[in-house]
């Protein structure tokens, strides 16, 4: 007889058995000799776990009661939880499922998508340690231009792991938060999820993911735990084993930010008990807190400003789902036209324009971009329309509300009058829902009930047609209904239409939901009210509704609505008043807040940009000195914001006070190169400066102070924030006042900072002791690849410290120490480490005290280093002996490319002996010999070598005395030689027959790209001979 037991929970075992339980079961059931060690390999033989599990369970059945029992009895003892869900709990869970299924739909939908590349991001999630300042405090579209859709976040985790631990010392988080602007994709995020689970794919271990969105939970003032788990599931009838934890259970709430309850956690009643009726917000706050539901897995999703209720302490683990990238846009609207040719001319249209690619970066945006410039395109395509292009997000916004009384954007435009009757037959609707937006958007309400739209006046029998559903949505539920408009965005725009509309007749207050207020008579000064509104908003929720409130004042849009909602360029007799109300509110002082930069953005939206286009000429040009009037700082703070190619290079340099700097700051997060030069920036800058570097959302990546006020402690601070900066590569404050102190800092700063790759300390003070600091951070950093210590007094004890350390690195590529007075101890010092350094390409030893001694040294390391290619020993005191030991390093070294000797002792017997090295050298490049005592003798030594030395491609001669006897053996050098592109005459009195004889080389010579010919006498004779040569020659580009 099979077993009874086994073939009643049949179903309930091969779906809830996981692998390492079947393996457990196995080798008990090996050892109660249950199963055989041939039933045994032959189970480990099938490919799926399900079959597994299938054979089993048949092997047991067919063994009688007692293997029956017997499973049962280890299942119980072993895995309480598992068993109690096959006997007891999987029938709820059965239908739990079922009705998840139904109110989520079939899956088609989820499953169509999961195939589309660009919901990769859907399961990949950004992991944040917090929250910003930005995402804090501002509106999600403010948000989303301030970082231009991108996140800093390099890590990430994967869908499937969201509720486990990331490694294997941590324990799973049990408050789980994911945020992400308005139309993210929050709730298609849940819907994945549930899908995914529904289907088996994730969370098999899970026996109730339980939903639950807060637009319902705002029906309730007071309910118990069981209660809300009993409405909302009422096919839950058992809720002890949920409540008490004794089956896995992970509970969703859904968009946070629709709550209309604020979390107080700090004056939130304490309750344990989950049969006890308290507030519906304190339930919320004890379900985070754990005294609830202290077993279940809560995972909550928030915009950004809502989550910033719940106390960091209380979260485990915060995610962020990131938005489209250019690849997923492009995926978006192919999939959302079929014509392939539409996709691409919408694509097009939105990569030509930053602000609509920016806030593409949202799919709900990329929705109404892409669907808007597709009617757009449609329209003027079929000659119907012709204009601008649209670049506002008011023309956007009405182009989608046309769109919407058009019926489709497939659809040819219908005839004026058509749309007018559409129009004319919702015209009730459109101004009621339109009214409701506009209360809903000041009471901070996005969710509506039956009650709220009979208050308005909105049939709910009329939400049924066409009209409503690209704008209004509903949503059932067995607690309540709720109605939203499809986007917060979509909200604003109708709400500014309403107050827009009203604001021409109304004379009180249209902020107050009564006629009990102040007077206010005339468009104007409705419009001064709703400015000064959305000025004194401290997080911004006004800002997009007066956007759109000012961009119904420009002529393009009043063109779209003329006859509908506006009557023909009524917008003439308010725009210039509004203009200079705007202008007004920019020139107050320079305290730079979201606020009033959101009033550049109406200035923009009414299509008022002279501001904002002579600051950004401004900026091109380096011109910002003394120009940085209050309004000017607004559009410069603006532009930060909006221009990518402010975003790339800003030159704030010479144009700063420290006011200026402090408001500004926040806009100098997402800036590429920031330029800070010659601002008479001191220490208490650097503490604000420090700031910025340190902000999780910083994205500079090269910052130069030069000729600025900075000391030590200013130094400091810059050197802390390095020490949590990931972005910053390269860090320029030549010529401040940094001492030894200064440099310390840095160096411990390098120690631990992983992205710093170029590092300007020139012209300071930080002397032999910043030197040794310096060499130290040498001897640990595996990132600096620059650093230039020029003119800072290391003298030679300090160059032996970074001799020392260049022993050990091998990273710097570049290091600059002229100017320091090392000497030949010095330079002696760092030729032993050049024997050893394979990785410095490029060493400035100019103007450094390096005599015939030094060089020796320096020449004998060339024998061996294998890395050098750029060696300036210009300003030096080297002489004959000096340069013969170069010359014989030349003959060996097969890797120096720039050798500069510019300025130094040579004479012509030394720069004889370095002529006949390149006859045999083949890898010099460069060569600068300028003001060595040459004469004509070392000239024709030179162009001898030259006759047979192919690889020189620059040859500087300026100040010597070559005259014309060595310009003529030059100009023979130049029939012959193929290879040379820059050749440096100035000051040598070549005189008149000299530039003839230089002439007929030039005829021949077809290599020469640059001549210089300055201060040698040429005559117009010998000005006429160059002239005449270049006739017949093709490949000199620039000549003086």
């Amino acid at each position: 007889m099979e077993g009874i037991w086994i073939n009643r929970y049949r179903k309930q075992l091969v779906k809830s058995i996981s692998g390492p339980f079947l393996e457990t079961i196995i080798r008990y059931m090996k050892r109660q000799e249950l199963i055989s060690a041939e039933e045994v390999n032959q189970i480990q033989e099938l490919s799926t776990l399900s079959d597994k599990v299938k054979t089993v369970i048949d092997v047991l059945a067919g063994k009688g009661n007692t293997a029956s029992e017997s499973l049962q009895t280890f299942i119980e003892t072993t895995n309480l939880q598992l068993y109690l869900s096959i006997t007891i709990y999987e029938p709820m869970v059965q239908k739990h499922i079922e009705v998840l299924q139904s109110k989520f739909g079939s899956g088609n939908d989820i499953s169509a998508m999961c195939e589309k590349p660009f919901l990769e991001r859907l399961t990949n999630l950004l992991l944040i340690d917090g929250l910003t300042d930005i995402q804090q405090k501002e509106h999600d579209v403010m948000q989303t231009e301030a970082t231009r859709g991108m996140k800093n976040s390099l890590r990430h985790t994967p869908l499937e792991r969201l509720f486990l631990p990331l490694s294997k010392v941590n324990i799973p988080p049990r408050i789980s938060v994911t945020v992400g602007v308005a139309g993210i994709g929050k709730s298609t995020l849940v819907k994945l999820l549930l899908y995914k689970w529904l289907k088996g794919e994730l969370y098999r271990d899970v026996t109730f993911i339980l939903p639950f969105m807060f637009r319902e939970l705002n029906s309730f003032e007071r309910i118990s735990a069981e209660k809300l788990l009993k409405l909302t599931f009422p096919h839950i009838t058992e809720t002890n084993h949920i409540l008490n934890g004794t089956t896995k259970v992970v509970l969703i709430f859904d968009g946070l930010d629709e709550f209309k309850y604020p979390l107080e956690f700090s004056n939130s009643q304490i309750c344990t008990d989950p049969k006890k009726d308290i507030q519906i917000d304190n339930l919320i706050t004890n379900i985070i807190r754990g005294t609830i539901f202290s077993q279940a897995t809560v995972w909550i999703t928030s915009r950004p400003t809502a989550a910033s209720q719940i106390p960091a302490g209380l979260v485990d683990r915060m995610t962020e789902l990131r938005g489209f990238g250019e690849l997923e846009i492009k995926d978006f609207l192919e999939t959302l036209f079929e014509e392939r040719t539409m996709a691409m001319q919408v694509f097009l249209c939105i990569k030509a324009h930053k602000s609509l690619y920016i806030m593409c970066s949202v799919p709900s945006f990329c929705l109404m971009i892409g669907l808007s410039l597709a009617y757009y395109l449609r329209i003027s395509n079929d000659g119907v329309k012709t204009g601008n292009f649209p670049r506002t997000m008011t023309e956007i916004y009405t182009y989608f509300f046309k769109m919407i009384l058009n019926g489709d954007w497939q659809e040819k435009e219908q005839d004026a009058l058509k749309i007018e009757q559409t129009f004319s037959n919702n015209k009730k609707l459109i101004i009621n829902l339109s009214k409701l937006a506009f209360y809903g958007l000041i009471k901070r309400k996005f969710v509506f009930y039956e009650q709220d739209m009979k208050a308005y006046g909105i049939d709910l029998t009329s939400l049924q047609g066409s009209l409503c559903t690209g704008i209004f949505s509903k949503d059932d539920s067995n607690i309540c209904t709720v109605y939203y408009f499809t986007h917060i965005t979509i909200q604003e725009y109708l709400a500014a239409i309403y107050y827009y509309t009203a604001a021409k007749r109304a004379i009180f207050d249209l902020f107050t939901d009564s006629a009990m207020s102040w007077p206010k008579i005339g468009f104007h000064n409705h419009f001064k009210n709703a400015i000064s509104k959305s000025l004194q908003s401290e997080d911004g929720h006004l800002d997009v509704f007066v956007r759109f409130l000012s961009g119904l004042l420009s002529p393009e849009v009043n063109g779209l609505l003329q006859g509908l909602l506006l009557t023909k360029d009524e917008q003439n007799s308010y725009r210039a008043s509004v203009v200079h109300h705007l202008q007004c509110c920019l020139n107050t002082d320079y305290i730079i807040s979201s606020r009033t930069v959101n009033i550049m953005h109406c200035l923009h939206e009414l299509q008022h940009t002279e501001i904002a286009k002579g600051v950004a000429d401004a900026l091109r040009t380096g011109s910002l000195a003394g120009r940085l009037t209050p309004i000017n700082c607004s559009a410069l703070a603006y532009l930060l914001q909006v221009s990518e190619e402010c975003m790339e290079e800003t030159n704030l340099s010479n144009c700063l006070s420290y006011n200026i700097f402090k408001s500004l700051l926040p806009r100098l997060l997402y800036c590429h190169n920031l330029r800070l030069e010659n601002n008479q920036f001191n220490d208490n800058v650097m503490d604000l400066l420090g700031s910025l570097l340190s902000a999780k959302d910083c994205q500079i990546k090269k910052i130069s102070l030069a000729e600025n006020l900075i000391g030590n402690k200013g130094a400091k601070a810059i050197a802390r924030s390095l020490m949590v900066n990931r972005t910053l590569a390269a860090l320029d404050l030549r010529s401040n006042s940094i001492g030894p102190k200064g440099a310390k800092a840095f160096a411990d700063a390098l120690k631990i900072n992983q992205g710093l790759v170029s590092l300007n300390l020139q012209n300071n003070f930080v002397a032999e002791d910043g030197a040794k600091f310096t060499a130290e951070a040498l001897h640990v950093n595996r990132k600096l690849t620059v650093l230039n210590l020029q003119k800072n007094s290391i003298g030679h004890e300090g160059a032996k410290r970074i001799a020392s350390a260049l022993k050990h690195n091998g990273i710097l590529k570049e290091l600059i120490l002229s100017s320091n007075c090392v000497g030949d101890i010095g330079a002696t010092a760092i030729a032993e480490a050049l024997k050893v350094n394979r990785s410095l390409t490029t060493l400035n030893l100019q103007s450094n005290s390096i005599s015939n001694n030094g060089a020796t040294a320096l020449t004998a390391a060339l024998k061996l280093n294998e890395g050098l290619i750029n060696l300036n020993l210009r300003e030096n005191s080297i002489g004959l002996n000096g340069a013969m030991e170069i010359a014989n390093a030349l003959r060996v070294n097969k890797v120096l490319r720039s050798l500069d000797l510019t300025a130094n002792l040579l004479h012509d017997e030394g720069t004889a002996a370095i002529a006949s090295a390149i006859r045999e050298n083949q890898t010099l490049k460069s060569l600068h010999l300028q003001w060595n005592f040459i004469s004509s003798e070392a000239a024709k030594a030179l162009a001898q070598a030259l006759q047979s030395n192919h690889s020189i491609t620059s040859l500087d001669l300026q100040g010597t005395s070559v005259s014309v006897r060595g310009a003529k053996a030059l100009a023979d050098a130049l029939l012959v030689n193929n290879s040379l592109m820059t050749l440096d005459l100035r000051g040598n009195m070549v005189g008149v027959a000299g530039a003839k004889a230089i002439a007929n080389g030039l005829k021949v010579n077809n290599s020469l790209q640059t001549l210089n010919l300055q201060e040698n006498f040429l005559g117009l004779d010998g000005a006429m001979c160059i002239a005449i040569a270049l006739k017949y020659n093709r490949s000199l580009s620039h000549i003086k």
